[in-house]
């Protein structure tokens, strides 16, 4: 692959991906992790991408967040559109308290102390960690740690989330409130969120459009809109008749690849 990259330029949606492609590696052990993938996200839409492990859904997060560049194809950006990015794990400081690590990118963004206290305490009612400002994290169950997380991402104050299954690891119950959380703060802030997630249930729960991607190499393969009118519940028979027939496409595509 010669072409190169370009990230971020300036995009009339969201974000905007064109023939974006992703090599690791060279001579023989070269791999191609995402082929050709074009995608545009409108502002304040909520889109679910789900695949098989290794179809490069986490891949092209990281290329959108920055982490990472492009070997061919480009990314396109809103104006000033820097997104946040939240990991299935919390990541967050263990020595720092919850407001401490709330804190960090307001720190960063050099807003004074009394403007940073006043932002920290805004984002811990947002997600309702009022009362655990002074806690550190050992103290916090696996939910609330992800709640801190959620928090800590929306210090930045971008308009556009990249999360990347940040839900995976923690039970039904939890995952269910995270998920009404979520979907209240997404639509107040009329925020863009582009979701990796391995649950097609989630990603029907929550989701705008789902885009299916191929087996390795990345490629879209497949995309729905879920026209379920919101507030919606994961155990909906509309949301499992969505769930199911992402499901089958699903299954499909993990035979095909395994033949």
């Amino acid at each position: 692959m010669t072409s190169t990259t370009t990230t971020p330029r300036s995009a009339t949606g969201a974000v905007a991906l064109r023939g974006v492609t992703k090599v690791y590696g060279r001579g023989d052990g070269t791999v191609l992790a995402l082929d050709g993938v074009s995608l545009d996200v409108s502002p304040g839409e909520f889109v679910c991408l789900v695949g098989a492990s290794g179809c490069g859904k986490s891949t092209l997060l990281n290329l959108v967040a920055g982490l990472d560049r492009v070997s061919g194809g480009e990314i396109a950006l809103g104006p000033g559109v820097n997104p946040g990015l939240m990991f299935q794990e919390s990541a967050l400081f263990p020595w720092l308290t919850v407001e401490g690590n709330v804190e960090v990118p307001l720190k960063l963004r050099g807003l004074s102390r009394a403007r940073r206290r006043e932002r920290v305490a805004e984002l811990l009612r947002t997600v309702h960690l009022a009362d655990f400002g002074r806690k550190r994290p050992h103290e916090l169950s696996g939910g609330m740690r992800q709640r801190v997380a959620l928090a800590r991402t929306l210090a930045l104050e971008t308009p556009v989330l990249l999360m990347d299954e940040p839900f995976g690891a923690l039970d039904a119950m939890t995952r269910d409130i995270l998920h009404d959380e979520l979907e209240r703060i997404w639509s107040e802030r009329q925020l863009t969120v582009l979701f990796v997630t391995h649950n097609v249930r989630e990603a029907a729960r929550l989701a705008d459009r789902i885009i299916l991607l191929s087996s390795r190499p990345g490629r879209i393969i497949w995309s729905t809109r879920v026209d379920v009118p919101r507030p919606r519940r994961i155990d909906s028979p509309e949301v499992a008749a969505i769930a199911a027939e992402v499901t089958d496409r699903l299954r499909e595509e993990v035979g095909r690849h395994g033949r």
